[in-house]
Order: C-alpha cells, then sequence, then structure tokens
C-alpha cells in the first residue's frame, strides 16, 4: 500500500502498477509505509512507465486523425452544472481558469484550481476512511459516476491495492447484495418476459457508430459465486472497467447488460428487495430465442461493437459462444482467456525447458469449462505448431474428472470432451486416478482446475519430476483455499525445478536451489486473464475484425508469453504482470491485428503493417486516465459526443 501524498511527488503515475492485484485472502487496508519490496517494484516500473500525462504529450500526430485519436483538446458543447454533472467531461476543481470562463463555471466550484494528482490524493484519503472493502467498492462506484477521469486514475495508481476491490472478490460481495445496495441503475436490463422491447430498449444507447464494447451477462455463473440474477450487471459493469484500465478502451462507448432470465438462487427469489424477475431461471427454446434476439439486435443497432460473453452458465457459455463466433466478433473470458493466458505460460515455460509446443503431453486434472477450454486451446496450438489435425492434437491431452481419466465409457460426456476421451481398452488394466495417469503418461504440464485442495500430492509431484527436468505445474483453481497446491511445495518437491503458475497470486519462493546450493527467491507468476482479454478486445475493436478467429487468440497467447520476464531470468515469473498491463495489452493488440490480417477479417481501413507504425496506431487510440483541455463548441456544430449524448440518448422511436 501506499502513501499518496509522498509518492505522488516522486513516481510517475504507471510505477503504481504492481504484478499481483488480486489477494482475496488479505483485507487491503490503507497504510503509509512503502516496504522494500514494494519500494524495489516501484524503481523497476518506472525503468519502463511513465506519467499518462507525459504519455499523452508526447504522443505524435501521425494517427491524430482518427477518430478514435486522444490527442489535443477534447470538444464540448456542456457549459455549466450539465457540464459538473456528466461524469465524462467533469474536472472538478480542476477546470482552468480560461475553462471555468468558457464553460459558465464561475461561482459554481470553489476558487482554489487544484491538479489531478491532488484530487488523486483527496480521493485516496476518502477511500481509505472507508470501514471495508465493500464500503470501498461503493464509494468507487459513486466515484465513476460523478467524475470518469478521476475514478480511473485513481484505480490507475493504486491498482494493486484496488483491483481486488474493484473486481474479485468484493465485486462478488457486491453483486450478492446489488438489490440492498442499489442506489441508480447502470447499462442495459433486458427481460426474457418482454422479448419484444429488445431491440427497442437497447437503441436508447447510441447511433450505429457510438458502441465499441458490449459485456452481456445472464448472470447465471458470477465470480465462483453462482445464480445471482439481474445482479450480473455489475459484472459486465466491472469487466468493462478492466477494459478500460487494461485495455485503454473509451469509457463512454461501452455497454453493459444483462439479460435478466430469472434465477434458480432461493435467497434472491425470497427477498422482497430483489429487483429482478422473482422466478425460476428459463431454459430451452425460449432462452435461446431471446439470446438471439439480443443478439441480432446488437449487432443491427452497433455493427461494429464485440460481444464479450461473461459468467453464462456452464450449459451455455460454450454453445452460445460456438454458436455465434463463426457469425460475429466475439469473446468468451471464461472460456477462451483462460485458455489464452494458461498457454501463455506454458510457451514461456518450454522457452526454458527448451523444448517445442509439439514435443509435449499435458494432464488437466478437472474437466470442467475452464479445464476443457485450455484443453482446446492449447491443442489448437499444438495443431499449428506441428502442423497435424485437431484430433491428432488432442492425443498429446488427458483430461481427468471426477470419476477419473475421461475415456470412451464416461457417462454424461458433454460434446467438448468427447474429444479428449481415451480408449476405454487402452485403459483397462491401468489406474484412471492422477497418479496413475501421470504414471503412465509422463507428462511436461500439469494443469488444475478442479478446485479439488492439495490435490497435487508430493507423490503427484515427485512421479511427474522423474520423467521430466523441468515439470510445468499450473495449479489455477481460485480463490486460494482452492488451490491443488502452493508453489512452496511445488518448488521443493522437485528441487526447485518446477515451473509454476498459479490461478491466484502468491509470495516469491526462497530455497538452496541456486548454484553450489546457494539460496534463491523465485517469483511466482500469476495466470490472470486481465493480462490477455484486455489486449484481444483492444486489437479486435480497433482493426474492426468482423470474427475472433483461433488464429487471433494464439496470436494473443504468443503476445503475452514474449513478454514473460522468466525469458530473460528463470526465477522470474512465466508471465507479466499487470504493473505493465497496458504494455502487454499493445503488444497482445498488434499480434491480434496481424493474425487478423492474415485471416482477412480486418474492416478496417489503412491500418498500418509495420509493428512500429502499428503500435504508435494502437497507442494513438487507447484512452487515458488524464484530463485533455476542453475546447467549447457551439450545439449545433458540436458531434454527439461533443454534447455529451454518448450512452446518454438515442431515439427509439426511430427502432422498427
Amino acid at each position: 500500500m501506499f502513501n499518496a501524498q509522498s509518492l505522488i511527488s516522486r513516481i510517475p503515475k504507471r510505477a503504481l502498477f504492481t504484478r499481483s492485484p488480486i489477494h482475496s485472502s488479505h483485507s487491503h487496508r490503507c497504510t503509509t509505509a512503502v516496504s522494500p519490496r514494494q519500494a524495489q517494484q516501484i524503481r523497476n516500473m518506472s525503468s519502463h512507465s511513465q506519467n499518462p500525462q507525459d504519455e499523452q504529450a508526447q504522443k505524435g500526430s501521425k494517427f491524430s486523425h482518427l477518430p478514435l485519436s486522444t490527442s489535443g483538446p477534447l470538444e464540448c458543447a456542456l457549459k455549466g452544472t450539465v457540464l459538473l454533472n456528466h461524469p465524462y467531461f467533469n474536472k472538478g476543481s480542476a477546470f482552468t481558469k480560461e475553462e471555468r470562463r468558457d464553460f459558465a463555471l464561475h461561482g459554481l466550484l470553489p476558487p482554489q484550481i487544484q491538479s489531478l494528482e491532488q484530487q488523486v490524493q483527496r480521493a485516496y484519503e476518502q477511500y481509505c476512511s472507508q470501514p471495508n472493502d465493500l464500503a470501498k467498492n461503493t464509494f468507487m462506484t459513486s466515484m465513476k459516476e460523478q467524475n470518469e477521469v478521476l475514478f480511473y486514475r485513481l484505480l490507475h495508481d493504486h491498482l494493486d491495492e484496488m483491483f481486488s476491490v474493484v473486481y474479485t472478490p468484493t465485486e462478488g460481495e457486491a453483486i450478492q447484495n446489488y438489490s440492498r445496495l442499489f442506489r441508480r441503475p447502470e447499462g442495459v436490463f433486458l427481460n426474457i418476459n418482454d422479448v419484444d422491447h429488445v431491440k427497442r430498449d437497447l437503441a436508447q444507447w447510441g447511433k450505429p457508430e457510438d458502441i465499441d464494447y458490449i459485456v452481456v451477462t445472464d448472470g447465471e455463473e458470477i465470480l465462483g459465486i453462482g445464480d445471482q440474477g439481474c445482479g450480473g450487471i455489475l459484472i459486465s459493469i466491472a469487466k468493462l472497467v478492466l477494459m478500460t484500465i487494461c485495455g485503454g478502451i473509451h469509457p463512454n462507448r461501452v455497454l453493459p447488460v444483462v439479460l435478466d432470465c430469472g434465477t434458480n438462487n432461493e435467497e434472491l427469489l425470497k427477498d422482497d428487495l430483489y429487483l429482478g424477475l422473482r422466478q425460476k431461471r428459463v431454459r430451452g427454446e425460449k432462452y435461446d430465442e431471446f439470446v438471439e434476439t439480443f443478439v441480432k439486435a446488437a449487432r443491427e443497432l452497433y455493427p461494429e461493437a464485440y460481444i464479450h460473453f461473461e459468467d453464462f452458465g456452464l450449459d451455455n457459455a460454450r454453445r452460445l459462444l460456438e454458436r455465434y463466433r463463426p457469425q460475429i466478433p466475439c469473446f468468451n473470458d471464461d472460456v477462451q482467456g483462460t485458455g489464452c493466458v494458461t498457454l501463455a505460460a506454458i510457451m514461456a515455460g518450454l522457452h526454458i525447458s527448451k523444448q517445442k509446443l509439439s514435443d509435449i503431453r499435458m494432464v488437466v486434472f478437472g474437466a470442467g469449462t475452464a479445464g476443457v477450454g485450455i484443453a482446446d486451446h492449447v491443442r489448437d496450438a499444438l495443431a499449428a505448431d506441428a502442423d497435424i489435425s485437431p484430433e491428432e492434437a488432442a492425443k498429446h491431452i488427458w483430461l481427468i474428472d471426477k470419476p477419473g481419466l475421461l475415456t470412451t465409457k464416461s457417462e454424461s460426456l458433454s460434446d467438448a470432451q468427447k474429444k479428449y476421451a481415451k480408449s476405454h481398452d487402452d485403459w483397462t488394466d491401468k489406474k484412471t486416478d492422477l497418479l496413475g495417469v501421470i504414471k503412465e503418461v509422463k507428462p511436461h504440464v500439469l494443469v488444475g482446475t478442479s478446485t479439488k485442495p492439495k490435490s497435487f500430492t508430493e507423490e503427484v509431484v515427485r512421479e511427474m519430476a522423474k520423467h521430466v527436468e523441468r515439470p510445468i505445474i499450473l495449479p489455477l483453481s481460485n480463490p486460494t483455499k482452492l488451490h491443488e497446491a502452493v508453489p512452496e511445495d511445488l518448488l521443493n518437491w522437485t528441487d526447485g525445478k518446477a515451473l509454476v503458475a498459479t490461478g491466484s497470486p502468491f509470495d516469491p519462493v526462497k530455497g538452496p536451489w541456486g548454484k553450489d546450493s546457494k539460496e534463491i527467491e523465485i517469483e511466482v507468476a500469476e495466470c490472470n486473464n486481465s493480462v490477455v482479454f484486455p489486449g484481444i478486445g483492444l486489437g479486435s475493436v480497433l482493426s474492426r475484425a468482423n470474427r475472433v478467429t483461433d488464429k487471433m487468440l494464439m496470436a494473443a497467447s504468443k503476445g503475452v508469453a514474449e513478454m514473460g520476464p522468466a525469458l530473460k531470468d528463470d526465477t522470474a515469473p512465466l508471465l507479466p504482470g499487470v504493473d505493465v498491463v497496458r504494455d502487454v495489452s499493445v503488444r497482445v493488440a498488434r499480434r491480434v491485428i496481424l493474425a487478423a490480417m492474415e485471416e482477412g477479417v480486418v474492416e478496417e481501413k489503412d491500418v498500418p503493417t509495420k509493428e512500429e507504425d502499428l503500435d504508435e496506431w494502437i497507442r494513438e487510440q487507447m484512452w487515458d486516465p488524464v484530463y485533455r483541455p476542453l475546447k467549447y463548441v457551439e450545439g449545433h456544430k458540436a458531434s454527439r459526443g461533443a454534447k455529451g449524448d454518448l450512452r446518454v440518448l438515442g431515439n427509439p422511436n426511430d427502432v422498427e
């Protein structure tokens, strides 16, 4: 945790990113002390980070003509209290003398003009005064509704401390209490019993060119806490916050949506204050028609928008993704994002072990949505690397679930699981539990998505290490208490040779694993989807890709792996952390766009092909939490953005 006042004067703002923002096992308390480790992190980050205002000033003019350019002044047609009440334009006490004159703000603000840094200091003190994390979450929500730049800058400057407050686990608590904490609505609430109004309700949010990114959920499987009904709107909002802070998507060009299909959560159904449909969750044909109506309306109204499916139930997440991804630019973080970041960790590990992807054997312990998604992504990458069919590549992957290894005789296999089922005859006389499979397969990679704590036992890990010099072990189940193993044990059981990445952050591990048994410290990577899905979305939005292909996803994984600190030092994390997330997003977006070009799915004109120009083109269009100078324009000459109409107005009467 950081002392806002002292650090503001000494450290570039981006330098306050740290590697591991999510730590559900700790209560986040504001302190003024800076530990030696934090100081070292700050020095490390300062070497590659800049103040966003400095970045803004240094942006070249080569691409300043682009519609999403963030260089130069911001046109605004609002004045007085209307301006002060608009969160996108509002600067509060930071309006300059000239802006106060030009926008009729005299008498509406205290006389002292302050900097954004001073506002952040005050906001941080207010944040610290909140009694608990849920109150801090509510405080941040209120700030976002008043001043978006200040909200994102505060979050940007204290991401280490605040990530788990604005996202998991605290956002999960806010979602559970949505109907009790409700103050004002944000986003689109679509009702399965009112399908005829879906298009009309969506149309109110703008014109075809206004929306770049839509996050939609049906609220059935929220952040590991299950069915939360209409409260799921908050996960759509939270995901879009990450898209802006990590990927630079403009916050006034996004749309959070919840599809209210009812809920099977008995506590909500019995709660008199519950705001959603008070009925059991609808499934089957009526559900599919509702989703189809939404997707069709969203595409007709906002043809350039990228649709991000979030926290749908296990039965629907993959099915809907497979239905729509051949038709539209869409993405599911639970299915694809986890696979992308896990593949990136594997790629970085293979760089250290000096092996090829085509050589590996992988065991996945836990064959649910995440486990199968990881298997699919690795299978596709392996097939491309070895120039073999996906069916042949699937022979390199073994899935284990509660009954044991998935075989052709396993009951109730999904279509996705069947692709990996091994011949029952081949395993008739062999043990199909985790240890038995490890002994037989001798895998290079072991992935845990089982939520079965301590299932990677010492016997299992030592058996794996017998056959592989540098075993890649990825216990990914969340939260921390559900991890299949902890890094300290994995490294001790393998004499420091295991290459480890986890689903939650862990402290570095020390041990006598250096030359001549010298004690060294090994940093453990976190498989955090936030280093991959923002870049995929950013690249897809800027290139106006009409689909998100497998090659684009593989390119994203390569982009993340390329920035893994372990490539230069095998005691460093396999993956980059969120301290450099915007740099990672640029790299991922570049890789995604170049792959999209090869696939022929780019619809944006004049996209640069040289990497240096492409990076500049991407950065120029990324929104930064800085106050741009406001330039007054008269209403009849103003764009809809200058009038503050984005995500505010639209004419539903124009909808047929």
